[in-house]
């Protein structure tokens, strides 16, 4: 698509960094361009996203993480072989060009974890990116991918209904 081939962060520690690359991807599909997202640690098939694209034209969701939560403190060997899976797809998908945009869900929190290289993922994304519009989210951006970036928002939690009226997560709005 024309004018595409930017680097998005939303990072931080508010809510509401996939779900402003979820309003992108709607926006975008709307102007007919092809969307593809992955999923580095959200493999919940019950998410609302997986369950909701599936109605939205050229837009593809690829969940590759497990749908248990990962341990960052001792990540399990199965979470750091998908979260490099996933990140070896979309070299793929830049490679060949088959998207206009790549959100790449969580892969902020898998570089800060190291589940996968950071310097490898910066240096990529500087120069294979090309016309394809990229967006990184998940909390602890590094500061390589930060700087790298055409755009960074950084979602601060002012308030948060979880810890203020302990109410679980919810379907559809949360989850």
């Amino acid at each position: 698509m024309k004018d595409f081939g930017m680097l998005h962060v939303y990072t931080g520690t508010g809510k509401g960094k996939t779900s402003a690359a979820l309003g992108l991807a709607l926006r975008a599909a709307g102007h007919g361009a092809k969307v593809t997202m992955l999923c580095f640690m959200k493999g919940d098939p019950t998410y609302g996203e997986a369950q909701a694209f599936r109605f939205v034209p050229n837009f593809i969701i690829k969940q590759m993480g497990r749908e248990s939560f990962v341990n960052f403190r001792n990540p399990d060997p199965i979470d750091v072989k998908m979260a490099q899976e996933a990140w070896e797809e979309g070299k793929r998908i830049l490679l060949q060009k088959e998207t206009d945009v790549l959100i790449l869900d969580e892969i902020n929190l898998a570089m800060a974890k190291s589940l996968i290289d950071t310097s490898e993922v910066v240096s990529f994304l500087h120069d294979h990116r090309g016309k394809t519009e990229v967006v990184c989210t998940g909390r602890e951006a590094p500061q390589e991918l930060i700087d790298e970036a055409d755009l960074v928002t950084d979602m601060q939690e002012v308030k948060h209904y979880f810890t203020l009226k302990n109410i679980p997560i919810r379907d559809g709005i949360d989850h």
